[in-house]
Parts: C-alpha cells; sequence; structure tokens
C-alpha cells in the first residue's frame, strides 16, 4: 500500500462534503507531476486529504478504490475513485508540518502549489507518533 496527498479547496470540496458524499471521483489535476501521482495510485492505497484554504492542512483521509483512468473531459488530466474512511479530529497543519523540519525535501513543502503527490512513509510512522491514525 502507498499513501498519497490531495488538496482541495474547502470552499469547493470540503472534508465535510465528502464525508456525506461516502465516495468522489478525483478530478480537476492537470499539473503533469500530480497527475503522474494519480497514475500511480492503486485500490487500497491511502489518501490523505488537504484543505488549502483558511488553516491549510491535512484534515483525514480517503481509500483508492477503482483504478486510475484518462478523464473523459479533459485529454491532459487522469481521474480516480477515492472513498472516504475518516475525518481527523484535529487539523494537521501545513505550519506544524514544516516547523518540524523532518520533510523539508517532500513536495508538500517544496511546492505549494502541487495538488496530487505521494507522501513519504516517514510521514505516516509521524502521523502515527500523533496519535492520528
Amino acid at each position: 500500500m502507498h499513501y498519497f496527498l490531495a488538496k482541495t479547496d474547502p470552499e469547493t470540496y470540503s472534508i465535510a462534503q465528502f464525508e456525506r458524499d461516502g465516495t468522489t471521483t478525483w478530478d480537476g489535476v492537470r499539473n503533469a507531476q500530480a497527475v503522474r501521482a494519480i497514475q500511480e495510485m492503486c485500490p487500497g492505497d491511502e489518501v490523505l486529504i488537504y484543505h488549502s484554504g483558511g488553516e491549510a492542512g491535512i484534515v483525514g483521509r480517503a481509500r483508492v478504490v477503482s483504478e486510475p483512468r484518462p478523464d473523459l473531459h479533459d485529454v491532459k488530466s487522469w481521474v480516480v475513485d477515492i472513498a472516504f474512511v475518516q475525518h481527523f479530529a484535529r487539523v494537521i497543519s501545513l505550519r506544524e508540518i514544516k516547523e518540524s523540519h523532518r520533510f523539508d525535501e517532500w513536495s508538500l513543502v517544496r511546492q505549494g502549489r502541487l495538488s496530487t503527490m505521494r507522501v513519504p512513509e516517514a510521514f505516516i510512522d509521524w502521523l502515527h507518533e500523533k496519535s492520528i491514525f
């Protein structure tokens, strides 16, 4: 199993809406690096959901439930279906992540505008240390 992170603007699609929906097709990704991350996803992989507006941070997690596929509405994009798993009790803020200095090389810290990316195993271990999962 691999971990990924997917960003959403809570004004557009919040974790609360995702929880109500149960599943969603993750779409709208056009950056080539982010599209490659979607193409690497497999059913059973976990996705950390990140709110990019307001207090930027990780708010929950989901599970990949389909194979990635080309977006029929945008030839530059791919989509994947994900299912809601958990709404975290607290936001894991970008500030907290940056202040740890343990993930300075991660795309989340280095490439602020990248919308979808792999998550390093060390970060998952860090979340376990914090009893987030």
